[in-house]
């Protein structure tokens, strides 16, 4: 798919109903039940959803923000930079090819995985994979991939200048980026995909791939003059062992650090960690029970994707309308994710799961890397995310699961 096909205007994806504001938020004061916007703005609220993600930070990487317009360094994360590592790819010739996973929070933590593997059966197709040398740097400790997912619909344009009090209820939604970037909503909590089967399965990936994977290693600078990728050596805790060690490349793709946004992590929202603090099941506010929060600026020990997205919106749903109406909140959110790990050009593993395990929607054994899974990525997964996700029509599987569970059972 081209980068244009993924795009989709904000005006059309507003809800008619809602205030459209186009303004970034500077300051949450919850004991006031306001929010303070770049402009001078203050908008007061009865209830408010946070949905704000996290965002890109280049900037913690020494060299990185100015390395991703030299020649061959780019990074799936940002739209600028996203079709630059497909032409690079193409026009490798040889050499280390290195692609970093920090040692932060990030969105969709297997994207670096993805682009490593996407990259290796492209070198293969063009004839060179043997020119190459595949390393897949990370902080962790085993070839694992964090869970993510693709934040969405929070953004809000419309120029309206208002101090007073937003009346009761009406829906109003708050841009908290400039509106003269691309929104980019990211993954935050750094939680190890545990499932074995699917564990098992990425690291053969690797393997027949010949993918040099080495972990504890930080990607903390780059040098274009040289092009040398600087990392540091962590320890079994993740933590710098004062040590270093420097890679010379000619590809290297950057999985950028992650932070929640400012504004955010410096409100009384948050836990010590920088995250909104709710309650993981109702996803209220611990502090404040008429706000609650949706995505990966939460500190909710579930997996981050898209796939979570939908069941927050289910409970969300479901528990904000009760707090309305004087009640309590009484729906629970189960902790249901998915993210399809694309570990070659036509090849897909359809990961489903929960705190407790896997979650798996199929009758069919989703742990192996399988051509279907691909098609469904490809084809119906776009049409779900922009038709049913985004606008809220789409709370996740669970109905589905529930019935390929009756074909299971037989």
């Amino acid at each position: 798919m081209s980068l244009e096909a993924n795009r989709g205007k904000q005006k059309d994806l507003i809800p008619k109903n809602a205030t459209w504001i186009q303004d970034k938020v500077q300051k949450f004061e919850p004991a006031k039940n306001s929010v303070k916007l770049r402009g001078g703005d203050e908008i007061t609220y009865d209830y408010m959803v946070i949905a704000m993600g996290v965002q890109l930070r280049y900037d913690m990487i020494k060299g990185a923000k100015e390395a991703l317009d030299t020649p061959g360094v780019c990074s799936n994360y940002s739209p600028f930079y996203v079709e630059k590592h497909y032409k690079e790819a193409m026009n490798f010739k040889g050499g280390n090819a290195l692609y970093t996973f920090p040692n932060t929070p990030i969105k969709c933590a297997g994207a670096p995985q993805k682009a490593c593997y996407i990259t290796d059966s492209i070198l293969r197709q063009r004839g060179v994979r043997d020119q190459a040398h595949m390393i897949y740097a990370t902080s962790l400790k085993r070839v694992r991939f964090l869970l993510c997912w693709d934040i969405i619909n929070h953004g809000a344009i419309g120029n309206q200048k208002s101090k007073k009090k937003i009346r009761k209820h009406q829906l109003v939604t708050i841009d908290c980026f400039d509106n003269n970037i691309l929104k980019q909503y990211n993954n935050f909590f750094f939680h190890l995909f545990g499932i074995e089967s699917y564990l098992k399965s990425l690291e053969k990936v690797a393997r027949d791939k010949e993918i040099d994977v080495r972990t504890r290693r930080n990607l903390i600078e780059v040098n274009t003059n040289d092009r040398i990728a600087t990392f540091e050596l962590l320890d079994e805790e993740a933590k710098p062992t004062g040590k270093t060690e420097q890679i010379e490349y000619s590809l290297l793709h950057i999985g950028p650090p992650c932070s929640t946004p400012e504004a955010l992590r410096n409100s009384a929202f948050v836990d010590k960690t920088g995250f909104m603090d709710v309650d993981g099941g109702s996803l209220q506010s611990k502090k404040y029970p008429n706000v609650f929060g949706v995505g990966d600026c939460m500190n909710t020990p579930n997996a981050k994707t898209a796939a979570a997205v939908s069941s927050h919106l289910k409970t969300i749903e479901k528990n904000l309308t009760q707090v309305m109406q004087g009640n309590r909140p009484c729906m629970q959110y189960d902790g249901y994710a998915s993210c399809p790990l694309v570990v070659s050009t036509n090849r897909v593993i359809l990961a489903e799961f929960g705190p407790r395990g896997a979650m798996e929607t199929t009758p069919f054994d989703q742990s192996k890397p399988t051509y279907w899974a691909y098609l469904m990525k490809r084809y119906f997964m776009p049409a779900l995310y922009w038709n049913g996700l985004i606008k809220g029509y789409w709370n996740g599987p669970a109905t589905l699961r529930n019935c390929t569970r009756l074909v299971k059972s037989k």
